[in-house]
């Protein structure tokens, strides 16, 4: 019989948003990069078993990882696409899947900018500006003009109106870890001088309308909320302080949930974490921005994702105020009932699986694959294997996509 006097009180409580929709706890499964789309970057039945056990697995929200909006620019060959209602039937699977335990199920939607993967299949990379990002492999890409901009809002509409049609109640955008969003408010990545970049007030513009196309776009009801870096951790870069600021000029336009990261690609702090000993204690790595954030956006629940393993801190973390829901990624890869099983004390700490084979430059597109593998295994009705050998993974991932692929890779 699970501890009553350990039972975790604050992170069983539901929350209802600003929107109205009500969360049933505040655990919530992270996006993470999925992979299961087929060919023609359709769901397939693996994303939807995978979804269904997640669904099962006590999470109050569930995010689903990188639908992408332009079938012309992959972050990952078997990203799911959705520009149109072509694949509604197999999206409206997946919706289903994704509700059928009770939680709350939001699409991420995505687009890579420079960070396309022009060895998935896309067209040469667009950006905010002609500015190659400091990752092997990846080139430099095409400059946007206006009217692709303009063009590009349109899609993040279209994309959330036809999700919000097969059943999904919130749109997350977004916006962290290097992607086209992220491309944009950063002063590095986006060098242009017209309407949408040159000062901190044009860089965000674009994210701005973003918002306000999708909020017009789907119904009332559907949840409309982002994913920001609290910074990019490089130097004149995409700081705190501008972050605030973008995520105060986002408030204004009616958001449910802010989920808050940290870093790019280039430097990702959201996978390898903050150091700080402050940090270690509390675990989370973004909660101090988060509990700053608080003060300047009071009326916009928070989710913080990327640290949390026990029970405790993540307790404290939703008791305390610091923030409203708590964002599990990894550790659902390896066990996808943990919040039923945290929040009725039958355990009291989660494990991540970290896999290592002690090469630095590697271990860190290791760890990654392996949890890839671990949602293929879901996908196809199994169970996640933990034991499973980091050098499999290794090997897997070489077999997979060649050399190539030993680079940091990506998540949600």
């Amino acid at each position: 019989m699970p501890d009553t006097a350990t039972t975790p009180k604050a992170l069983a409580a539901p929350l209802t948003l600003p929107g109205g929709q009500t969360l049933p706890n505040r655990l919530a499964k992270s996006a993470l990069s999925e992979q299961l789309g087929d060919r023609r970057n359709a769901p397939t039945e693996d994303l939807t078993r995978l979804y269904r056990r997640w669904s099962a697995g006590g999470s109050g929200l569930l995010v689903t990882g990188n639908v992408m909006i332009d079938r012309r620019q992959l972050g990952e060959p078997r990203n799911v696409v959705v520009e149109d209602d072509r694949d509604l039937a197999a999206l409206t699977s997946w919706a289903d899947a994704a509700r059928s335990g009770g939680g709350v199920a939001w699409a991420q939607i995505n687009h890579p900018g420079r960070q396309a993967l022009w060895l998935a299949g896309s067209a040469r990379p667009v950006a905010p500006s002609a500015v190659a990002p400091r990752i092997p492999g990846y080139v430099t890409p095409r400059a946007l003009t206006g009217a692709e901009v303009e063009e590009l809002i349109a899609r993040y509409a279209r994309t959330a109106a036809v999700l919000a049609t097969a059943g999904f109640t919130g749109i997350q955008l977004h916006g962290a870890h290097g992607y086209l969003i992220s491309q944009f408010l950063s002063p590095l990545a986006n060098v242009r001088d017209d309407a949408w970049g040159g000062d901190a007030e044009r860089r965000r513009r674009f994210v701005v309308e973003v918002v306000r196309a999708v909020r017009a776009a789907v119904p009332s009801g559907v949840a409309v909320a982002i994913k920001l870096n609290s910074a990019d951790f490089q130097r004149g870069g995409f700081d705190e302080d501008e972050s605030m600021a973008v995520l105060e000029a986002l408030a204004a336009e009616d958001l449910d949930l802010i989920e808050i990261s940290g870093g790019t690609y280039e430097q990702p702090t959201m996978m390898d974490g903050d150091k700080r000993p402050s940090t270690i204690a509390r675990e989370a790595y973004f909660l101090e921005y988060a509990e700053r954030l608080r003060e300047r956006v009071p009326h916009v629940p928070l989710m913080v994702t990327g640290g949390f393993r026990t029970a405790e801190a993540m307790e404290r973390a939703v008791a305390s105020g610091a923030c409203d829901v708590v964002g599990l990624g990894r550790p659902l890869a390896v066990a996808p009932d943990a919040p039923a099983r945290l929040l009725d004390g039958r355990i009291t700490s989660v494990d991540a699986g970290e896999k290592r084979i002690g090469v630095a430059k590697l271990d860190s597109a290791v760890d990654l694959y392996w949890h890839t593998r671990q949602l293929r295994h879901m996908g196809a009705g199994r169970d996640p294997r933990p034991g499973e050998s980091a050098w499999l993974a290794a090997a897997g991932l070489i077999v997979e996509n060649g050399w190539g692929a030993m680079r940091r890779r990506r998540g949600g």
